[in-house]
């Protein structure tokens, strides 16, 4: 076996040993800390508890341009595991485990590099991607760095993202009246006939966004994911609750989105809450967007990395682009396994990865 992919495997069977789900998020600063802090001799490194399971770990050695970020927070494994989630299983051609896609398998491969090489190299692994609660990297952007851009890891097929969608969650509440259900309705009574003319309204809104693009991506995603509501067929719902997340594209506006989606209906939602909003990638208007897309581009060809399409699932890189970074996506791994029972990623893959790492590393690039 390749040496580098070897060293990768046993970095990654210990990653995958710590349990980092998220929820619950019961990550402190020892366990899998202790193990990373031992891996890196030579690094001046510092970890920082945000609360709540939220902990970077920031470790630099010489004078790095660019940033790696790694997350190490997993989802919670489903009932469907064939095996024990957090005990690594090596086939043929794959590593199964839990995080071995998204995204343990870059850190540990990272890991293996920076033992490997002495090149210049900077870190950012991190525990809170998994949830609606980010506070790592916000935390480590409201410190002065030096860094000419950042590579995030996430599962993209070792090619480099350079676009992918932004991403909103909404709570709202629609307000009736409660009464016999045998007489005339007025629009306003029913809270659940509310609701239900506004997802009609919405799903309309929605199909007339397909004509927009930006970087490969078309349209905007939408997803009604909860309805709750009312008491009985015969009563009229007093009260209504729906949750929808939509992923506009680069250039769509998120404020504007909002506002329209509150404003679909009469009556209109009695609350309209953003419970979580991530940027898209890159950040910007539509020229700048474009801008940065370039830029991204750019250090991609640079460094030997290939460009893939844009994706739509969202990446911390849009909040280092925000930030002002040029960033982009680059790891191992398909998402299509990522969140998914018996989790894996593709031995090549992870080798491919490390090797690319390395010979940046190694070259003084990084």
């Amino acid at each position: 076996m390749n040496p580098l992919l070897a060293s990768t495997l046993e970095h990654l069977k210990a990653l995958v040993g710590f349990d980092t789900r998220n929820p619950p998020r019961a990550i402190g600063t020892g366990g899998i800390f202790d193990y990373l802090r031992a891996q890196l001799p030579g690094f001046d490194v510092t970890v920082t508890d945000y609360g709540a399971g939220a902990v970077t770990l920031h470790a630099v050695r010489g004078q790095p341009r660019y940033l790696f970020n790694v997350h190490l927070d997993t989802v919670p494994d489903s009932p469907h595991w064939s095996a024990d989630p957090h005990e690594l299983r090596v086939t043929a051609d794959r590593v199964i485990g839990l995080g071995a896609c998204d995204i343990k398998g870059a850190a540990a491969a990272l890991l293996a590099v920076a033992n490997a090489a002495d090149g210049p190299l900077a870190l950012l692994l991190s525990t809170d991607e998994e949830a609606n609660d980010p506070r790592c990297i916000a935390g480590f952007l409201g410190t002065s760095h030096d860094y000419q851009a950042v590579i995030v890891a996430e599962p993209t097929k070792a090619e480099a993202v350079l676009a992918h969608r932004g991403i909103q969650s909404v709570l709202m509440r629609f307000a009736g009246h409660a009464g016999h259900a045998s007489g005339e309705q007025q629009p306003s009574d029913s809270a659940l006939h509310q609701t239900v003319r506004w997802g009609g309204a919405a799903l309309d809104f929605v199909a007339a966004q397909s004509h927009e693009r930006f970087g490969g991506l078309t349209g905007l995603r939408f997803n009604i994911g909860r309805i709750e509501g009312g008491i009985k067929a015969n009563m009229i719902a007093p009260t209504a609750e729906l949750r929808f997340g939509c992923r506009p594209l680069p250039t769509m506006d998120p404020d504007q989105l909002l506002e329209r989606f509150r404003t679909l209906v009469e009556p209109r939602p009695v609350e309209f809450s953003e419970t979580f909003r991530g940027a898209s990638l890159p950040a910007g208007d539509t020229a700048n967007a474009e801008a940065n897309r370039l830029a991204a581009r750019d250090l991609a060809d640079e460094l030997g990395i290939p460009v893939g399409n844009a994706v739509d699932f969202w990446t911390e890189a849009a909040l280092f682009s925000a930030a002002g970074y040029t960033a982009f996506v680059y790891g191992p791994g398909d998402i299509a396994q990522a969140h998914s029972a018996d989790e894996w990623i593709a031995l090549d893959q992870l080798q491919q990865y490390a090797e690319t790492i390395y010979r940046i590393v190694s070259r003084g690039n990084a």
